[in-house]
This record gives C-alpha cells, structure tokens and sequence, in this order.
C-alpha cells in the first residue's frame, strides 16, 4: 500500500502540488487525471523519490519512506515508469529487459522476465530487435515489463498510454488489470486518457494547479463526470 498524506513539494522556489493526500490500496488502482501542469507529475516524483515534500509524508507499507532515496525505495517494493516510453535505444529489447533480471537473485531473473513477457506477449518477437527501432507502444510495454521484473508491490505509471495507437493501450489496460487481480500489486496511474483510467481505476483524484478538485470511485460511467470537472 502507498499512502500520500498532505504532500506539498515543487521546483526550487515554486511550489506545485499542495497538501494532496491519497492511498492507494493492495490489488487497487488509484488514477490521478489532470490537464498539463495540473501538477500529477510532480506527484509521481515526489511519491518515487525523486523531489523532497517541503511536508507531508510518504509511506510505503504503513512505513515512513519520506526521506528514502528512490533506490531505497526500489528495495522496498517501489516501481516507477515514466513518461516517455523509456528505453535503452541501442540496447535490444532482451538487453533492455537483462540489465534488471540480471540484477535478480540467481534463477529469479528468468521466471519473473517470463511472467512480464506473458503480459505482452507480442515482445517475445521483438526481443532481438533494438529498442530504439520499436514502435511507441512497443516500447512503452517493455518499459512495464521491464520495471515488473522487480516484483513491486507498488507500480507508479505516468502517462502510459501517451501518444500510443488505442490497441496497444487496451493491451496496457489488460495488463494492469491482471496484474492488480492478482492479488497483492498497487498501481498508481497518472493519465489524461480518461476512459483508460476510469475503466482501470478502483478510484480516482482530478489535480486542478496542484490541488484535489475532486475525487471519488472509478468506473466507465464516471466518464462524462470527469471530463465536466477537467473542463471547469
């Protein structure tokens, strides 16, 4: 479980996200919508480690993860993939996916990159292709796959179906369902794609310039709702 209690952080002087708290669940999915610089972002890397709240706190398991490092978060179950598709370009996509299952306890490795590429299954022909030559979605389904071969008990998302045809992002969506039906997985989602995220999302927060506008149950029939709200 993630718990975000009254996060304020930002860039330098300005400030950005102000006093959001959110939980997000074992086995659930919380979505956080927004137009550009509503500040989820900002959220996500505060949230991984990667900027300090100027106050509130982080906690990872009922633990205080406030003033860890993202690699100490990592250890703790903690998972981030970024806005982007990222990918080592020249590296092929099995190198891309070694240089974390490697990292793995011996014969761990393996089995956990045989569980991601089950979830895309379309990768295990692309696996020696560099990555840099794959499509936009290809290459956002291996940087999902890359980071599950962690085992994270929390997987934070940003933007994933950003600039990706819409078959791919039903297979992102597939994914991410399986993988929080399974069991123990939270999946923090930030996505301005509102259909995906409802239809994912258990629940879901609306950012307006840093702050909660509104929040509450997911669902597809949530969609007009939210949509009505981001226009506001």
């Amino acid at each position: 479980m993630l718990e975000l209690s009254e996060v304020h952080v930002g860039y330098g002087r300005t400030a950005v996200v102000h006093g959001v708290s959110l939980t997000v669940p074992a086995g659930g999915v919380v979505a956080v919508m927004g137009h550009n610089g509503a500040g989820k972002t900002t959220l996500l890397r505060a949230a991984v480690g990667l900027l300090a709240p100027r106050s509130g706190s982080v906690r990872l398991d009922g633990q205080d993860v406030t003033r860890l490092r993202p690699h100490q978060r990592v250890r703790r179950g903690l998972a981030y993939v970024a806005q982007g598709q990222q990918a080592f370009g020249q590296l092929t996509a099995r190198e891309n996916l070694l240089l974390v299952a490697d990292a793995q306890p011996r014969g761990v490795g393996a089995a956990r990159t045989d569980e991601a590429l089950d979830l895309f299954p379309a990768l295990r022909g692309l696996l020696g292709r560099r990555a840099g030559l794959l499509s936009g979605g290809q290459r956002q389904q291996l940087a999902i796959a890359r980071a599950l071969i962690t085992k994270p008990r929390v997987l934070l998302l940003d933007e994933p179906t950003e600039g990706i045809q819409p078959s791919v992002v039903a297979e992102i969506e597939d994914a991410v369902l399986a993988l929080t039906r399974a069991g123990d997985l939270a999946v923090l989602l930030v996505e301005q794609h509102v259909g995906f995220a409802l239809a994912a999302a258990a629940r879901y927060v609306v950012l307006e310039s840093g702050r909660v506008r509104e929040e509450g149950a997911g669902g597809a029939e949530k969609e007009e709702q939210v949509r009505a709200a981001m226009a506001l």
